[in-house]
């Protein structure tokens, strides 16, 4: 007999092929209307669910009795109340690794295009300002040989730490909950406590996930203990940064640029963020590529097939609960 698997975001056609496949399958689609009585109808013979980007726990899961495993098409799994999962011993599995590089480009592209003012020019000639040979008041800073600061040298803040000193002949500083002796030799990086990679970097590249410790981890005082020449990027969670506190910082010109990819509350609407030339601002797209998203969703169906065929599942969140 055919499992029953709720898929609660979108997935490509031949991602739902494949699952229609194996399975029974229900999709979740805003344009049916009612989501909650989607859920409502959906959950309580739900064996796998499959997905991304809707919090999950107790309130949203209680009448899934006989749900096996939850696949989130994604790293990051703070969406997910993992103390709640653990409790009931449901599998939670993400997809690291297949985003590594993607998001270290789009890391990289934020400190490129804060230093040398890609958008801002771009709107400025494209409003016909550009009337003579440009002179210092559309003059951007270089980026190699700079100081780059990582708070968080995981996989993504490793491969940002690359481009970094092997393109760019940069110094690498990098602040975290341990050290990495083989990224300290591969990088020459040098490991700093937290206040001084911030008082000393040119770059300060947020790349930590978002817990109670990191929440808000940047805020008045942080920014005030960088450089008045400093950039701020943020491709973590917008929640890691006091986003009031930056605003204020990047007004009143106490840091030079922020290069931001997340936000407090997404999608961002009205902000005063937009108002700041010194504000770099994307939609969320760190891993928002064809090849990597087509990767992302298909380590997704793996892990979520493995683990509904009883098989440990390669990347699993909470190994404690398999019970395979």
């Amino acid at each position: 007999m055919k499992k029953n698997v709720f898929v609660f975001s979108r997935l490509a056609p031949e991602h739902l092929e494949r699952l229609r496949a194996q399975f029974n399958v229900t999709v979740l689609d805003p344009k049916l209307g009612d989501v909650d009585a989607q859920y409502a109808a959906a959950l309580p013979t739900a064996h796998g669910m499959i997905g991304v980007g809707r919090p999950l726990g107790a309130k949203q899961l209680a009448q899934a009795g006989q749900l096996e495993v939850i696949s989130s098409v994604s790293v990051g799994y703070d969406n997910y109340d993992l103390a709640y999962l653990n409790e009931r011993g449901i599998p939670l599995t993400n997809t690291p690794d297949v985003l590594t590089e993607t998001t270290a480009d789009l890391g990289f592209a934020l400190i490129m295009g804060t230093a040398r003012r890609v958008a801002e020019l771009d709107a400025w000639t494209k409003a016909g300002q550009w009337k003579r040979t440009v002179d210092t008041p559309q003059f951007g800073v270089d980026v190699h040989g700079k100081k780059l600061g990582i708070l968080g040298l995981g996989r993504i803040g490793a491969a940002i730490a690359r481009r970094g000193r092997f393109g760019f002949n940069m110094e690498v500083l990098y602040h975290g909950n341990s050290r990495k002796p083989e990224l300290e030799q591969e990088l020459g990086a040098r490991f700093c406590d937290f206040d001084g990679l911030l008082s000393e970097a040119d770059f300060v590249v947020v790349v930590v996930p978002l817990s109670d410790a990191t929440r808000k981890l940047i805020g008045k005082r942080e920014l005030e203990l960088m450089k008045p020449s400093a950039i701020l990027i943020n491709i973590a969670r917008g929640q890691v940064i006091d986003e009031a506190a930056l605003v204020e910082a990047l007004q009143e010109k106490r840091i030079l640029a922020a290069g931001l990819d997340v936000y407090e509350k997404e999608p961002l609407g009205e902000s005063p963020l937009y108002a700041l030339p010194n504000a770099l601002t994307l939609p969320h797209i760190g891993s928002a590529t064809h090849e990597t998203r087509r990767a992302m969703a298909e380590c997704a169906l793996d892990n979520f097939e493995t683990a509904l065929r009883g098989e440990r599942p390669k990347n699993l969140v909470n190994p404690q609960v398999w019970k395979g």
